[in-house]
């Protein structure tokens, strides 16, 4: 999915596009919120980052980039509204701080586009290809995938160079060990990042800008090493990986793989099948080093360090031994981050833990709604971007009903009343519960499915991540230089094993995942608003937020897919039939009907989908109905010489080529015309029963296009 804020267009034969704004709800609650604020003056910090938030997601449904004097424009709306905010009306203090919001979120995103711009490869590319590791990780296809900068291509100026490039490794490797820092070579296919598989998709060419991933590609012939990494070059990196593999030769086999991603973040290791099974088991989130990880290590060393220095009397009486282990911890988060490889889940967590110990170190509440508010706006500044991304969004909704849920179990009829052996269990349990419903329907939206045995899976495997892997991992590190790290790793290797064993049964279970159909751009981001509302609004009106929650709910619930789908090659077409979307080939965009079908809500592999009825037969190519009208779509050799005999019984005619004109009478989605539109979706128009074409590319940005070679 694309997050909460996309927008698609509409075109029909007439090549006009016409757009709407599924932001506009998000707005509505917007405006609502600003003009009751004056009723939460205590609590209007929290509401900040929400606004930077809704600034930066209306400045990525643009659909077209803004031009340069937007935002001298932007910034003296946001210094007028500062001072209203500082010194105007009492009255319009709460809207001036709104505005100021919402301007620093469009600001910052549009600021942080320009700071990543780089050349984005415009055409296919075959050839020699060289530069410098700066990351190892595993495709989708469970290949080692390399990430260079400093990247040479044969016939390309630098100037029209990916900054960097990705590169998948397919055939006979084993020539050389990749480490980062080296400088490699190899003969690859590349291109520019795609967009996406069908309107409303998840925009991966969007994330590859923010990323300066200017060209993606794969290689079948050997990767050689061109030169060593020079001392000094890349370290963090390439203690990392020698951290990561001290740790899997210690401890071979999944178990030491997933100890290694705890530790370093290395994922390169693990293999597709121990990742799919954590992810149908809903414990994906702890390969990941996210804000468990991180809070697990500082908590333990907060506490660890703080217990030592109370059992030595003459330090405990005369230091303050809770900033002391703060500061500490602080550190050994700070070494964790740098250990990791910096990504932006970890700078979040980073920021969200530090916040908490820089609040102990000025004697406030550590957690606190405001502390997580303040991460979440110094994140926005940093990666304002991330506010479209999963991670973003199940991480701050997860700390923000956990804080606020507990808020209310500290009263009387709290954890307090239950006997003081079962309040820990209470709290995983209950702690459990809160963090999978705020992030289900995010994960549920993004990534079309709902573990149904989370919970109990997280209630078996979390403890371990506590009690033996995070304090294993720390032990880990500190007995290391000394060579005692053994026994560490041992306990690590207990708590990693018990782990991927829960996450094996768990996923085998009869029922485990359940499929969940892609809900339309609005629903998300009014959910959330929703939910925000009922949790930061005080007084009896918090409850109006259950209305676009609802709403947002129904609407999911009656979401009605495409009747058809077309490839961007116009190659794989898809139709909604009575099983579910029949597919037009059995092989071939493997990626696209993968996607198609998890948007479907089905978990059906492309060949099964292929064998489905949904086409009817015809004199040429295959043909099938939307509201009455018929559309027929050719494939193969001879494909371009058939679209006349085609138009004669069709409305539109679907084409695997690229016609220099346009025979017959019907309406024709060639190669040449979908360059333009990219992959669309076709539906039976509302009022005039024609067949309507909906674009993926109605929106034209920086990413969007890349620019054809001169």
């Amino acid at each position: 999915m694309n997050g909460p804020f996309i927008l698609t267009g509409r075109v029909k034969d007439t090549g006009k596009v016409k757009t709407y704004h599924p932001l506009a709800v998000l707005a509505v609650l917007a405006v609502w919120l600003a003009g009751g604020l004056a009723q939460a003056r205590g609590r209007l910090f929290v509401w900040c980052p929400v606004f930077m938030g809704v600034g930066a997601g209306l400045w990525l449904s643009l659909r077209a980039e803004p031009v340069l004097a937007v935002y001298p424009a932007l910034a003296g709306l946001a210094l007028v509204a500062a001072l209203v905010w500082l010194g105007g009306p009492y009255a319009l203090r709460p809207a001036g701080a709104v505005v100021l919001c919402l301007c620093a979120g469009a600001l910052a995103i549009g600021l942080r586009s320009y700071l990543v711009a780089g050349p984005v490869l415009g055409y296919r590319y075959y050839g020699p290809v060289e530069g410098r590791i700066i990351a190892i990780d595993r495709s989708q296809s469970d290949r080692l995938r390399l990430t260079l900068d400093r990247v040479v291509l044969e016939n390309t100026p630098p100037e029209r160079t990916p900054r960097r490039v990705r590169v998948a490794l397919h055939g006979t490797q084993g020539f050389v060990e990749p480490k980062p820092g080296q400088r490699v070579m190899m003969t690859a296919h590349l291109a520019g990042p795609d967009g996406p598989v069908e309107p409303g998709g998840f925009d991966f060419q969007r994330m590859a800008w923010f990323r300066m991933l200017g060209a993606v590609g794969y290689t079948r012939s050997p990767v050689l090493l061109q030169a060593r990494a020079p001392p000094g070059e890349q370290w963090v990196n390439r203690m990392r990986m020698a951290i990561s593999g001290h740790v899997q030769a210690a401890l071979p086999g999944e178990a030491g793989a997933f100890a290694a991603a705890v530790l370093t973040g290395d994922r390169s290791g693990v293999g597709q099948g121990t990742t799919q099974a954590l992810r149908d088991s809903n414990l994906a989130h702890l390969l990941a080093i996210s804000g468990l990880h991180m809070g697990l290590l500082t908590g333990f060393v907060f506490v660890a360090l703080r217990v030592g220095l109370a059992l030595v009397p003459p330090l405990a009486l005369r230091l303050d031994t809770k900033k002391i282990a703060a500061v500490v911890a602080l550190g050994a988060a700070g070494f964790y981050l740098l250990l990791s490889g910096g990504n932006v889940a970890t700078q979040r967590a980073f920021v969200m833990v530090a916040v908490m110990l820089v609040a102990v170190l000025a004697d406030r509440r550590a957690l606190s709604l405001r502390s997580v508010a303040l991460a979440a706006m110094i994140l926005l500044a940093l990666h304002p971007e991330a506010v479209a991304e999963p991670g973003f969004q199940m991480s701050f909704a997860a700390t923000t009903v956990l804080i606020a849920g507990f808020a209310l179990l500290r009263g009387p009829a709290g954890l307090w009343r239950l006997p003081r052996w079962l309040r820990p269990v209470a709290a995983l349990v209950i702690s459990s519960a809160l963090a999978g419903l705020a992030t289900a329907p995010v994960a549920a939206a993004h990534f079309g499915r709902i573990a149904e045995y989370g919970l109990i899976a997280n209630l078996l495997a979390v403890p371990m991540m506590g009690t033996l892997i995070i304090p294993g991992a720390v032990m880990a590190a500190i007995l290391a230089p000394l060579g005692l790290a053994a026994p560490a790793l041992w306990l690590m290797q207990l708590g990693t094993g018990w782990v991927l064993a829960v996450a094996d049964r768990v996923a085998a279970l009869e029922g485990a995942v359940r499929p969940v159909v892609a809900p339309d751009p609005w629903v998300l981001p009014a959910m959330a608003m929703g939910a925000l509302v009922v949790i930061l609004w005080p007084g009896r009106m918090r409850w109006a937020g259950v209305v676009p929650v609802v709403a947002a709910l129904v609407a999911w619930q009656g979401t009605v897919r495409p009747m058809a789908l077309v490839s961007a090659d116009a190659a794989l077409v898809g139709v909604i039939g009575p099983q579910g979307r029949a597919l037009s080939a059995p092989r071939g965009n493997g990626f696209t009907a993968a996607i198609w079908l998890e948007n479907d809500g089905d978990r059906a592999t492309q060949a099964e989908a292929a064998e489905r009825p949904g086409f009817v037969p015809a004199p040429f190519g295959r043909a099938f109905d939307i509201g009455g009208a018929r559309v027929v779509h050719l494939t193969g050799r001879g494909a371009a010489e058939q679209v006349a005999q085609a138009c004669a019984g069709a409305e539109l005619v679907i084409v695997a080529a690229e016609l220099a004109e346009t025979p017959g009478k019907c309406r024709i989605l060639d190669r040449r015309r979908l360059a333009r539109l990219g992959p669309v979706a076709l539906v039976s128009g509302d009022k005039t029963g024609e067949i309507e074409v909906i674009a993926t590319r109605a929106a034209q940005r920086r990413w969007s296009f890349p620019s054809p070679p001169e």
